[in-house]
């Protein structure tokens, strides 16, 4: 197999010749060519050799020419390799024509490409001949081609004369509707107002210390977000499926999750179970319970995923546990972890949709009895660098002094969402009320000092921004109505990631 696909590999030694003729007799061209090529692009081994010396003579801030080529061959003892200077020369007799170089580097790309995926197919073939699992075989071969594709995407550089017309058209289409590039709607009016919704490639972070309530909220948003029609994948590294699912329904059907679990529900609480049943049976939640996963390996499902149901938004349950194989074992878990935050943003970009992962935060939170901060971010500064969006979730009623208490400084149950960096907005800090025996968060309502809840929809609350000298106090009426539709949905239950991609 592997000889056959050797001897039948695409090139064109015509157009090889060509391209590197055009390169060593137009400098104009050559920093543009060089840029879009690597040796391994070409199938002749001297033409490897002749443009590895072409790349490092460019690189070296000077032209390339007949004499200087020959000298860095010379240089670097492969001009024999290269097949000599007479060989050298004959490349610019042959040139038909250097106005056509654009020509001769497509078919030179062309050709490349079609080998790379030669290459990875035999790879397949060979891992599929000796494999004893399906699901290993499929992520290397999405893996293998993506890397490929990856490898061949060569972006544009813009002159901004060409960007700014499209620029001009979107504040113009904003001046008329505020609202027209809102992102997902979270259900909480004040992160909402915030951060104008989730946006498709940030990667968002929620970090808190343990029994903060992290895993509630992110499930709160998933709820939300999957009852007003999105799609949502959730990779659970901690809990399993059914303790997630319960949560969920206790959560919407507002019922004690110890009274659920105890089996000690009334027929009133059994009948809230069933409605908040039938509305989550009707939701894309898929979810993935592994509790060893990768970055790669999450990408690789979330791929298929969005082909087959759509793909929205993306929960990840949390950082810290996740496993990093593309880095050494004897490299330390700060690495692994800046390595599991670099990709969780990739993931983000590529599939176009909002990634939040969860993370937890450094002991100095609660042993100084503070706020939290981006420098409190466990294991990596990574995360705060890659992360378009950080949120931490604050808590001043557990721990407090019984004085604090009764003195109403601090309020029972009252959580602070505090919004630490927002790469495309200003940050802030919104109070929830956090409702412990459903696992739920809802809008507090700070002239009341109550929390304000309605079945099915939650309602909205004044967000309390950080109190800084750049953003102006915020009433009611600055803040836009908010309207949930009921959509359509398709897929009648909570599933498992790996069943819609493999079952």
């Amino acid at each position: 197999m592997a000889n056959k696909i050797s001897r039948e590999k695409p090139h064109s030694l015509e157009a090889e010749q060509a391209l590197l003729g055009c390169i060593i007799l137009e400098p104009k061209i050559q920093t543009e060519v060089a840029g879009f090529l690597h040796e391994d692009d070409f199938f002749v081994s001297s033409h490897k050799y002749i443009f590895a010396a072409i790349s490092e003579i460019i690189k070296q801030n000077r032209t390339v020419d007949i004499i200087t080529l020959t000298d860095m061959l010379e240089t670097q003892g492969n001009l024999k390799n290269a097949g000599d200077i007479s060989y050298i020369t004959g490349l610019t007799d042959i040139l038909p024509s250097s106005a056509n170089y654009s020509t001769y580097l497509s078919i030179v790309r062309r050709d490349s490409m079609l080998r790379k995926l030669m290459d990875g197919a035999a790879k397949i073939i060979d891992e599929c001949g000796q494999s004893q699992d399906e699901k290993n075989s499929l992520a290397l071969a999405e893996k293998t081609v993506y890397d490929i594709s990856n490898d061949a995407d060569t972006s544009e550089i813009y002159k901004i004369n060409a960007v700014l017309p499209d620029v001009m058209t979107t504040l113009d289409e904003l001046s008329k509707n505020s609202s027209k590039f809102r992102g997902i709607r979270t259900g909480y009016r004040g992160l909402d107002y915030l951060l104008n919704g989730f946006h498709g490639s940030d990667l968002m972070i929620l970090a808190a210390r343990p029994a903060m309530g992290k895993t509630s909220l992110a499930m709160n948003l998933v709820e939300n977000i999957a009852l007003s029609g999105k799609s949502c994948a959730v990779f659970s590294l901690e809990m399993s499926k059914e303790q997630l699912v319960q949560r969920m329904l206790c959560s919407l059907a507002g019922v004690s999750m110890s009274t659920a679990l105890k089996g000690q529900m009334q027929h009133a609480e059994w009948l809230k179970i069933a409605k908040a049943k039938e509305m989550l049976a009707g939701t894309r939640i898929f979810i993935d319970e592994s509790s060893v996963i990768t970055p790669e390996e999450i990408l690789s499902k979330c791929r298929r995923l969005k082909r087959k149901h759509g793909l929205d938004f993306v929960m990840i349950d949390y950082i810290q546990l996740m496993d990093s194989k593309s880095r050494r074992k004897e490299e330390n878990r700060q690495q692994q972890v800046s390595d599991i935050s670099r990709n969780l943003k990739i993931l983000a970009k590529e599939l176009n949709v909002p990634v939040l992962a969860l993370s937890q935060l450094s002991r100095a939170v609660e042993s100084e009895k503070r706020r939290p901060q981006l420098s409190d971010l466990r294991e990596s500064g990574a995360i705060e660098q890659d992360a378009d969006i950080v949120m931490f979730i604050h808590r001043p009623d557990i721990g407090a002094k019984d004085k604090d208490m009764e003195s109403g400084k601090i309020q029972p149950n009252v959580a602070e969402l505090i919004i630490a960096k927002h790469r495309n907005g200003s940050t802030g800090l919104v109070k929830l009320y956090f409702k412990g025996e459903c696992t739920k968060f809802v809008e507090f309502n700070e002239d009341t000092g109550e929390p304000e809840e309605k079945s099915g929809e939650p309602k909205a609350s004044k967000p309390t921004l950080k109190e800084t000298g750049d953003m102006p106090p915020v009433s009611d009426k600055d803040i836009p109505p908010e309207t949930v539709e009921d959509a359509p949905f398709d897929v009648p239950n909570v599933k498992s990631v790996d069943d819609e991609i493999f079952g």
